[in-house]
């Protein structure tokens, strides 16, 4: 009898994750993303495009409208890096906390660079970090980004990242309610939603992080986590022309 009842219970056990991985594949899909078989989770136009690789990429108009909210820097900085990046994914972690202040210092603080962080969230956790981005105070957003990518693993491994999440956007001066209004503003998932729509459609973006560095008025997509020498090569390069 006691036999039976572990098979049982390994039975439902094994069948709940079945339904797990089923549910997850489908909300993966409905988002535009899929799963590789090592694991990874990326844009269906990047899976599209590796099998693919002789398709060009969708030329950027040099009047593309960039969003502009989540600036620092001169407003005359010759050039502009825009940082499309994801607070759940750990390449963008790696660059925002590793790669980013060490821009700031050489290029930002100068007044040549202007750096543009847009939420490109990949899963419901790390949009509701950067709905809840979208309600802080603009003095006060970078240090959340921060805090996002630093405390990253905590909240994206916690069985309850949400409730994890609103203590960080407390910590920012979100009270409770106005944290839950935000979670729930239909109007600025739309906004979050379009801006990664136009970045995989307009812009070519294929996974996170992503960059579009723009000078005399030219945008280039420059795909893929970079290094802070790679990073340097490139604005140099636009600095110097």
């Amino acid at each position: 009898m006691k036999f039976e009842k572990i098979i049982k219970n390994v039975s439902s056990f094994v069948a709940s994750i079945v339904v797990f991985l089923l549910a997850g594949g489908m909300y993966l899909s409905s988002k535009g993303f899929e799963m590789t078989e090592d694991g990874k989770i990326i844009l269906v136009a990047q899976a599209y495009a590796q099998e693919n690789s002789m398709k060009n990429l969708p030329v950027i108009p040099d009047n593309y409208v960039f969003p502009s909210e989540h600036s620092e820097g001169s407003l005359d900085a010759p050039v502009v890096l825009y940082e499309y990046s994801s607070f759940g994914c750990s390449h963008c972690a790696d660059f925002h906390l590793n790669v980013l202040p060490k821009l700031r210092d050489k290029y930002v603080k100068d007044g040549k660079l202007r750096l543009v962080f847009v939420p490109f969230p990949i899963d419901k956790d790390s949009m509701n970090a950067a709905l809840l981005g979208e309600c802080i105070a603009e003095d006060k957003y970078a240090a959340f980004a921060d805090l996002m990518y630093k405390k990253q693993r905590e909240w994206s491994l916690s069985r309850n990242p949400e409730k994890i999440l609103k203590q960080y956007a407390a910590l920012s001066g979100l009270n409770a309610a106005k944290a839950e209004a935000c979670l729930h503003d239909d109007n600025v998932a739309r906004e979050i939603l379009l801006n990664r729509q136009n970045g995989v459609t307009q812009l070519g973006i294929q996974g996170t992080p992503s960059f579009v560095i723009s000078h005399k008025g030219k945008n280039e997509l420059i795909g893929g986590a970079q290094t802070f020498e790679n990073m340097c090569q490139i604005i140099d390069s636009r600095l110097n022309n």
